[in-house]
């Protein structure tokens, strides 16, 4: 079983849907490819978030209780005067269609930084696995003539490499990274003793946006998009240090 195949069944698998023989054949894949491992691990991340109290809405017993009433009642009434049971169903459809405005506007309202904090958490989760022993880069190198071509045949784009050691954060090198289920480009900088980890894919369709920076578990945080690439960027420097490192990869990857 080659990546895609695993890539297209890791729901089914999640879920346990598949047969015992296609369950061992992406247990076996899975086993020996570092990159489908990190999309299963960031996928059981995503769900047992999403299983979330926080994340979970139920309808207020009231609310409920309310429409259950006027269901029992618009359907007692039907058999004494079936003329006015139109008006009591649309009392009932009024009102269950002024719930569901809310809740698609609230949900509007929270969907985008709902889905920015999970991906936060998977940019934080993977920093972190990069400073463990033998995970900070596929590629170990300063040249970026390289580190860009190692890239090449594994990601559907090309990455701006670009070492900056003469402003003070050398290149050390890059990896494959998985977020918002999709391998990306990890390029990996340092200033002094800190590690900086630069991520970038494709967000095709995706309107520009400001850097916003935020602070996860002791690290700073720092996103965009530009040009339909989405950057995102992580490392314990200090907010003023950081933002140096995002003006300069801003200032790169200007069209």
């Amino acid at each position: 079983m080659n990546c895609l195949e695993t890539q297209n069944l890791i729901h089914a698998y999640l879920d346990g849907e598949l047969d015992l023989v296609k369950s061992l054949e992406i247990e076996e894949h899975l086993q020996g490819c570092g990159a489908c491992s990190q999309a299963y691990k960031n996928h059981q991340a995503l769900r047992t978030a999403l299983n979330a109290g926080s994340l979970y809405f139920r309808s207020p017993a009231p609310l409920r209780k309310r429409i259950q009433v006027a269901l029992r009642q618009a359907d007692r009434s039907g058999t004494h005067a079936p003329r006015v049971l139109p008006w009591r169903w649309l009392g009932v459809v009024v009102s269950l269609a002024a719930v569901m405005f809310v809740t698609w506007s609230v949900t509007r309202s929270l969907s985008a930084p709902a889905a920015n904090d999970l991906l936060a958490q998977e940019v934080v989760a993977s920093h972190v696995r990069s400073l463990m022993p033998d995970h900070l880069a596929d590629v170990a190198s300063s040249d970026q003539h390289t580190v860009k071509p190692w890239f090449s045949g594994k990601l559907d784009f090309s990455p701006v490499v670009e070492d900056l050691a003469n402003q003070g954060f050398p290149l050390v090198g890059g990896r494959l990274d998985y977020l918002d289920n999709r391998p990306v480009a990890a390029l990996v900088y340092r200033y002094q003793q800190h590690v900086i980890n630069l991520f970038s894919w494709p967000a095709v369709g995706a309107s520009d946006t400001t850097m916003t920076m935020d602070t996860r578990q002791g690290y700073h945080v720092a996103h965009w998009i530009k040009s339909n690439m989405a950057y995102w960027v992580i490392s314990d420097l200090n907010e003023t240090e950081l933002q140096q490192f995002v003006q300069l990869v801003q200032n790169l990857t200007s069209p």
